[in-house]
């Protein structure tokens, strides 16, 4: 095995063996639990400006299949596990993980210590680090490593969303229910069609599926459409998607958001949830470590059901509230410019916000990701809940 070097940006330094692509990479380390999913994991435009580290001791013993693709390419900017499995096993499998790295040239290491790593990153932070196949000089990748500014206040959007808008109309592959949802084809057979736009942060696929496979016809535009060229496009509905970096680091999504609140029924996903949260006059703010995994519980505050979802964040909706509700996971009321608006979940493990809905103005926002794919679909209900607040807005 050819050797391999991670230096993060606090100096801290591991070796390991190269991995996929030969070369060097930067980016910024963060830590994902999922035990599956990293094909996934590494389609998602969320993870463009960041390098992966995958908790899980063995990656790709399921190899690679093409549909499990969350975009048209992989956007994680370099990948970390302990061991990268050569001989997978999986009838659906077409490559080798490692052979998936070399065809899309990215850059990873394996033989880490990736339980020390991962301790290292919940304790000191997500930082910038760098993995490097052709320079193993301690000293010179801590130099470079420390001149990488951070994901704070960049715009990483511009780099991940489409150049022109486009018709989604694919659904999901499944057969049978989901998550307790009624089978794809009931669904399209009690709901009506209903417009929906897609503003495209970095949207993953399975949230356009999950939008068709509960009835709707799908228009994804780019982040820099205006309200204007929206309201043209007359839709029942609007999806601000997920996507990578700082929310802050897109003022212009913001404004156009802002001039969107109260006119149609509104659904934020991930940095939609944040975007959508600035505009309603809220703060956000960098996590430690963020939250990244396919096992994080959430609570419904209103019914005190935990869910377990998945998670893709390294930002978060800061709220004016007392540090025991936080604790106590006790929901909240706030005002805002379209009226008053609630929480509605939180973490089980830290008490950030996870969702929020409007009470006057048919707004469903959540932190997590209800089209988990590829799971937990415990909060696939949410597309349901957004059907429903499109067609109760259109029927007044």
């Amino acid at each position: 095995m050819k050797p391999a070097v991670l230096a993060l940006a606090d100096g801290t330094v591991f070796t390991g063996g190269a991995l996929g692509f030969e070369g060097e990479t930067v980016g910024e380390v963060v830590f994902n639990t999922a035990m599956t999913g990293y094909q996934e994991i590494l389609t998602d435009p969320s993870y463009k400006g960041q390098i992966v580290l995958m908790t899980t001791t063995q990656i790709g013993n399921y190899g690679v299949t093409p549909e499990d693709d969350e975009s048209g390419r992989v956007w994680a900017e370099g990948f970390i596990v302990r061991e990268a499995s050569k001989h997978p096993s999986n009838w659906r499998s077409h490559q080798t993980f490692e052979a998936y790295l070399i065809e899309h040239r990215i850059v990873a290491i394996q033989g880490v210590d990736t339980r020390a790593l991962t301790c290292h990153v919940r304790d000191h932070g997500s930082q910038m680090g760098i993995i490097s196949h052709v320079n193993f000089d301690s000293d010179s990748l801590r130099k470079k490593v420390k001149s990488i500014p951070s994901l704070i206040g960049r715009d990483l959007v511009c780099e991940v969303t489409c150049s022109h808008g486009y018709d989604w109309t694919e659904g999901t592959r499944a057969m049978d229910s989901i998550g307790g949802e009624p089978s794809i084809s009931a669904q399209k057979s009690l709901l009506p069609s209903l417009n929906v736009v897609v503003m495209d942060f970095g949207v993953k696929q399975n949230i356009l599926r999950s939008l068709v496979d509960f009835g709707c016809q799908v228009r994804v535009v780019p982040a820099s459409t205006t309200a204007e060229d929206i309201r043209g496009l007359n839709p029942d509905g609007i999806v601000f998607s997920n996507g990578p970096g700082d929310p802050e680091g897109v003022p212009y999504a913001v404004k156009t958001v802002t001039q969107l609140l109260g006119w149609k029924p509104l659904l934020g996903i991930c940095l939609g949830h944040q975007i959508l949260g600035l505009s309603l006059g809220l703060q956000t703010h960098k996590l430690a470590f963020g939250h990244h995994g396919a096992n994080h519980p959430v609570m419904d505050l209103r019914t005190r059901k935990i869910e377990i979802t998945s998670q893709n964040h390294n930002f978060a909706v800061g709220l004016p509230h007392k540090e025991e509700d936080c604790a106590g996971l006790r929901s909240q009321r706030f005002d805002s410019a379209v009226g008053r608006m609630e929480i509605t979940h939180r973490s089980v493990n830290d008490g950030c916000c996870e969702g929020m809905v409007g009470l006057d103005s048919p707004i469903l926002s959540v932190q997590y990701h209800p089209e988990a794919s590829p799971g937990p679909h415990d909060s696939n209900y949410l597309f349901r809940q957004f059907v429903e607040m499109m067609k109760g807005h259109k029927d007044v």
